[in-house]
């Protein structure tokens, strides 16, 4: 595909120029600034720790308005990014569908209507929305009743036909599925709370008296899960509880124990069959709201186009839908993304209509398609493969784009408390020059870390870098990233003529779970 020239790949031409004519006669190759030697060696020094003997890493360091490179470590060798491949699905749907974007979830009729009784069926219709709470379904339900509806003789049918059925990404490992961050994706679904971990629901165990099993409840209240419950009171002790949702079904599988007087234990589950678990809690709404339906609920078909409507929700916008996507790191708000985009622009609601419109915006975007490899939407799957150098270009380029500052606020925001700030790095980089300068989107896999956005140095240079570290065999290598963003918030003109002080070293940066981005564990923030 063919690649537009964005500044850093113009500043490598430049570059090559430069030195083709340094043999020349009278001809001099012009060395780096001191500054752009000093920040080479500090980052060297960074990359040389022991954590990362025997792995791989790729870094790039632009200057965004003079397109200079001022680091370039095999900035175009292809490695597992994780969670910064989001950059591209959020860059693109901004993009393609426009901030402005809402998703609409709706209620309508077939059949005759007289007297509060439809002759007919009544059709939930999903438009993607990965936000919708039980509180909506209610809301839904009140408008059904409001419209006269007390009765439906046919069946309750849940219309998810927007997307395609196949509900887990492309090279998913089996061993994620019941775990919130791999959920299922469907066009009709349901978020527990306003994270909007859509597909899941939070199981809780309170304690019992001792002997006895733990006493369990979901959020929202739902009859769509069924438990195997093995857990115990204990009259004292630790307190560990484990769910797990077994393969193929909906039985949460409960283990441990819990001890009287404790605080009740609470995880997040997948469901197995998003669309199902909406039709259930909006089946209960409309019976609390006086609204009976007679019939089944049945799954997955379309419908009719000469249905009316009775009840209607919209979203929130995409650019405010940015927030909790980028800043929680929610790799099902990433694969509805990219669904809607393939619904969208190229009219069917799959994987690869999706991921083929995203590629076709990032290579306008200056990124080279043909250097590398994206499979789902949120850097789950470990066969998507990009080069660093490829994320700076769109960093690059997507500053010029009209949606970019409401993008750019959603990014994480380093040492920034506050969560939907913070987000994913609100506990890294405290105290230091890159606590509320760096804006960068995290990423984790087991052996895989990523960290990619942009700096302000010290002079008011806006930088962007994308850090890729795969292979290596240490718990976290995180304060590597760490001490290279810190560089880059300190990286000065003036200070490399007048000074060689050594950048300050991040505080060592919280171990981060094996195999999790860290905002999957949600009380961890690395």
């Amino acid at each position: 595909m063919h690649r537009r020239l964005f500044p850093r790949t113009l500043a490598l031409v430049a570059m090559v120029a430069v030195a083709a004519t340094a043999g020349a006669p009278g001809a001099t190759a012009e060395a780096p600034p001191p500054s752009v030697t000093r920040l080479n060696a500090t980052l060297d020094a960074i990359l040389a720790d022991a954590r990362l003997d025997g792995a791989q890493a790729s870094v790039v360091v632009a200057d965004v308005a003079t397109g200079q490179t001022l680091y370039d470590r095999n900035g175009d060798r292809r490695l597992v990014p994780a969670s910064n491949t989001k950059l591209l699905t959020s860059t693109a749907a901004m993009a393609l569908l426009g901030p402005d974007h809402r998703f609409t979830t709706d209620v309508r009729t077939s059949g005759k209507r007289r007297a509060g009784v439809v002759s007919g069926n009544l059709y939930l219709r999903g438009g993607g929305d990965p936000t919708m709470l039980a509180a909506d379904y209610d809301a839904l339900a009140a408008q059904v009743a409001a419209s006269g509806v007390r009765v439906v003789t046919g069946n309750l049918v849940a219309d998810d036909t927007r997307y395609d059925s196949t509900r887990l990404g492309p090279d998913w490992t089996w061993d994620d599925e019941p775990w919130y961050y791999a959920a299922q994706v469907s066009a009709l679904t349901v978020a527990p709370d306003t994270d909007y971990d859509a597909g899941t629901v939070i199981v809780h165990a309170a304690p019992g008296r001792a002997g006895t099993a733990p006493v369990l409840t979901t959020t929202p209240p739902t009859s769509y899960l069924r438990f195997d419950n093995r857990a115990t009171t204990v009259a004292d002790g630790e307190t560990s509880i484990s769910f797990e949702r077994e393969h193929g079904g909906n039985t949460v599988v409960v283990t441990g124990q819990i001890a009287v007087g404790d605080e009740p234990a609470s995880d997040w589950v997948t469901v197995w069959e998003p669309t199902g678990y909406a039709a259930d809690v909006f089946r209960a709404a409309l019976k609390r709201h006086g609204v009976r339906v007679l019939g089944a609920t049945v799954l997955g078909r379309p419908t009719p186009s000469g249905a009316t409507a009775v009840a209607r929700h919209d979203s929130m916008p995409l650019a405010e839908l940015m927030v909790p996507f980028l800043k929680l790191s929610n790799n099902g708000h990433a694969e509805v993304l990219t669904k809607e985009i393939g619904a969208v622009v190229r009219g069917s609601g799959t994987w690869s209509a999706g991921l083929s419109a995203i590629a076709g915006y990032v290579a306008g975007a200056g990124m080279d398609t043909g250097t590398l490899r994206q499979r789902d939407g949120s850097g789950l799957s470990r066969r998507n493969l990009i080069p660093a150098g490829e994320f700076v270009d769109l960093l690059t380029a997507v500053r010029s784009e009209p949606w970019f500052d409401a993008w750019y606020a959603a990014l994480p925001i380093a040492g920034q408390a506050e969560r939907f700030v913070g987000g994913t790095l609100r506990s890294r980089m405290q105290g230091t020059p890159a606590a509320g300068n760096v804006h960068a989107k995290t990423g984790s896999l087991t052996g895989v870390s990523g960290l990619s956005g942009y700096v302000t140095d010290a002079d008011g240079r806006v930088l962007a870098f994308s850090i890729l570290l795969n292979n290596y065999l240490a718990s976290s290598v995180k304060g590597l990233e760490d001490q290279i963003a810190i560089a880059l918030a300190t990286h000065s003109e003036a200070s490399a003529r007048t000074a060689r002080v050594a950048p300050p070293v991040a505080p060592a940066a919280p171990a981060a779970p094996e195999g999790l981005e860290c905002s999957w564990v949600k009380p961890i923030a690395c």
